[in-house]
């Protein structure tokens, strides 16, 4: 007797191995978005924390309507307005977004809407400009770098007893960062401003024209390290005492044809009033001190006081600074002229060995 054999049916694959992509992926946006949401509450109680350290050293923060969003890969921390007070001084501002990617915490974005008002003793200021944008760039024992670039700015400064001063600006950023080689030792921090089409009609009748100004800072700050975010009298105490100054590498001012440039350092006296010694070179110096003359002694004694002192700055002087003391001077333009050194001390103001008259520099605080 034959037996037959019926062949097996074949087996069918599993479609199991399909789905293990998607299933994976689904926990993956599960445990992402709940480490996102743990990271936002920490955000959240860091943030309440130092508030309340503010609050208790006399430094009051309020941001409205405060929220916390951006997922998956941010968090933005936003205020319909933000609003600070302490013992000396107020501001407002508009609307403030804070911006730090999860996975760098230590560098985030800042935009800031206007309008900014702000109250420091008797003197108020109200600020707008159509952009402002800060970042900051943080490491492990320090700052890497911090920037503020602002656009059409424009303002004004009150004080009681005095003209307002207006003041706008089309472009102005700021760069800081750590000095190298010197911050871990001395605090030393890194400053560069630069200021394009500047106005402050205020100044334009002393200088003679009406034309912007644009303006260029190179310095640094030592001991910055020991500045917070106290009352300006106590930290400019602090600062004084800690041996602070400000080394300015450059600073030049170009209006129309008035063009200065200067170099030196300025620190605090004892009696809390600004010193130091500013090597100065101008060009159309004849025309500004015929001007401010002018004012004082008339227009014709005016412009021949400014031709004398012209005369007088052409004669050599730049080639004697430079063969006393090369390496201090920087690279000139060759239509500047030298001015006599400006040396501030026990609050004058002094232009060579002549004291400027009617000017006195105040205690800042």
């Amino acid at each position: 007797m034959t037996t037959t054999t019926t062949p097996a049916a074949p087996r069918a694959h599993s479609r199991k191995g399909l789905f293990v992509p998607f299933i994976l992926l689904a926990t993956l946006v599960v445990l992402w978005s709940a480490a996102w949401v743990w990271v936002r509450d920490r955000a959240g109680r860091e943030m309440d924390a130092w508030l309340g350290r503010e609050a208790a050293a006399g430094r009051t923060w309020t941001c409205a309507d405060r929220s916390i969003s951006g997922y998956p890969f941010r968090i933005e921390l936003r205020c319909a307005s933000l609003a600070f007070a302490r013992a000396d001084s107020r501001f407002t501002l508009g609307p403030v977004t804070a911006v730090v990617q999860v996975y760098q915490p230590r560098q985030g974005i800042l935009q800031v809407a206007g309008p900014f008002h702000v109250e420091q003793g008797d003197l108020t200021g109200d600020v707008t400009w159509t952009s402002l944008e800060a970042s900051f760039h943080g490491a492990s024992e320090a700052f890497v770098r911090a920037s503020v670039v602002v656009d059409a700015l424009k303002g004004t400064v009150r004080g009681p007893g005095q003209p307002d001063i207006a003041f706008d600006a089309q472009h102005l950023e700021a760069h800081g960062r750590p000095t190298p080689g010197r911050f871990a030792a001395e605090g030393a921090v890194d400053l560069s401003l630069r200021v394009a089409k500047a106005a402050v009609p205020f100044i334009d009748p002393y200088v003679g024209n009406a034309d912007p100004t644009d303006i260029a800072l190179d310095a640094t700050v030592n001991r910055a390290a020991t500045l917070h975010t106290g009352t300006v009298a106590r930290e400019l105490e602090a600062w004084r005492q800690a041996g602070g100054s400000l080394d300015i590498a450059l600073l030049s001012l170009a209006k129309g044809n008035r063009r200065a440039q200067a170099h030196g350092s300025l620190s605090l006296d004892p009696s809390h009033r600004p010193e130091g010694q500013i090597d100065v070179r101008a060009a159309g110096v004849e025309a500004i001190v015929g001007q401010v003359m002018g004012q004082r002694f008339g227009a014709e004694k005016g412009a021949l006081i400014g031709n004398l002192v012209g005369q007088f700055l052409g004669g050599g002087r730049r080639a004697r600074a430079e063969a006393a003391a090369p390496d201090a001077v920087p690279p000139a333009d060759p239509a500047l002229k030298a001015l006599p050194p400006l040396r501030i001390a026990d609050g004058r103001v002094m232009l060579g060995p002549f004291p400027i008259p009617n000017v006195e520099v105040p205690p800042l605080y």
